[in-house]
């Protein structure tokens, strides 16, 4: 078990993509609009397979660089059409978020994701954190986690494990998205779940321990 101990009250922070949801369906469909609309050829099969950074870098792989602001603002206006209703939610993200809650904590939610678009998703499937930051990546996540005193966060990329450190949060990694388990640990995970099913039995185990200590 990990030295950190929770702060009270307890908040932990769970990223969006590839760690609640399931959003490849619904971000290659977005690609394929973007792509038919603006006949340029963006090969989608790869792009939903580095999920995680901003979005920006992934069109820098198909547009010239004086394209990229309006085709971040189309893809993100035609989002909503194609990309929720496909979606789905990972094994046990509700789950995950509402054990959280039962133990009295906060979760929130902190993503590289356009914010409005992050909260559609988390509507339709019906997961409800208490607050959600979108537009931060990396290191830029722990601008969110030090202001809502996060003592956990949860994700699924280097990114999210270097955001969780650099908040002085616990990294607690699930290699459910485009990054295996044991490159999660390399760059600092503390801690590496199988996926979020396994989130309420380690999280009542941890809050348990650091209870227990004098």
């Amino acid at each position: 078990m990990p030295s950190h101990l929770p702060l009270r009250p307890l908040t932990v922070g769970f990223d969006l993509d590839m760690t609640l949801i399931d959003s490849r369906p619904g971000i290659k469909a977005a690609y394929q609009a973007l792509s038919a609309e603006t006949d340029t050829y963006i090969d989608t099969d790869l792009a939903v397979t580095r999920l995680g950074p901003p979005l920006e870098l992934e069109l820098a792989q198909w547009f010239p660089e004086e394209l990229i602001p309006a085709m971040v603002e189309r893809y993100r206006e035609i989002y909503p059409t194609y990309a929720i209703e496909p979606t789905t939610a990972m094994a046990g993200a509700a789950e995950a978020v509402a054990a959280v809650q039962r133990l009295g904590g906060r979760a929130i939610v902190v993503t590289a994701k356009h914010e409005p678009n992050a909260k559609l998703h988390l509507a339709h499937l019906g997961i409800e954190p208490d607050a959600v930051i979108g537009w931060l990546w990396a290191e830029a996540k722990a601008e969110a986690l030090s202001e809502h005193n996060a003592s956990v966060y949860v994700g699924d990329h280097i990114g999210d494990v270097r955001g969780a450190r650099t908040a002085g949060a616990l990294s607690v990694a699930v290699p459910t998205g485009p990054i295996g388990a044991d490159e999660l640990r390399a760059a600092g995970a503390e801690v590496v779940l199988a996926d979020l099913t396994e989130f309420p039995g380690w999280l009542e185990s941890y809050v348990a321990e650091a209870d227990a200590r004098p």
